[in-house]
């Protein structure tokens, strides 16, 4: 899949602000896999600054490099660049999250990873009657 990274207009509390999104959506759309899956995630940069995307509770000791902590394990995708992020998730189960960790960006530029068991294999409790994903943020 992809994810664009980019400036979008909003109004919220009889304001109009412009900040940066995933696909247009804040939050950003939610991912569902299951346990032992990959991901592949290209991430697009089209924002007028470099930008990185952390995957939060991801182990991912097969690409360390490429874990989204902006100047730690690697540098911002640049404007006008893209960066693809190649996710292993082998011991995720669970709801997990992805959120920028660029200055301000993680306000907006964050949403949840839903990891289903591995195919034929069922939850550690009885089967939920329904599933909501809240992903709480802070406008600044």
């Amino acid at each position: 899949g992809f994810a664009q990274v980019a400036p979008t207009n909003i109004s919220r509390l009889c304001e109009n602000k412009e900040i940066l999104t995933v696909n247009g959506q804040l939050p950003g759309p939610t991912l569902y896999a299951n346990k032992g899956d990959r991901l592949i995630v290209n991430v697009i940069n089209p924002a007028p600054f470099p930008i990185t995307i952390h995957w939060h509770g991801l182990l991912n000791p097969r690409n360390p490099w490429s874990d989204g902590r902006e100047y730690i394990t690697m540098c911002g995708i640049p404007s006008g660049s893209n960066f693809t992020h190649d996710l292993f998730l082998n011991t995720e189960e669970g709801t997990i999250w992805y959120h920028a960790h660029s200055d301000w960006t993680r306000h907006t530029v964050h949403g949840a990873v839903v990891v289903y068991p591995k195919p034929g294999f069922t939850y550690p409790f009885p089967v939920p009657y329904k599933e909501y994903v809240i992903v709480i943020g802070e406008l600044t």
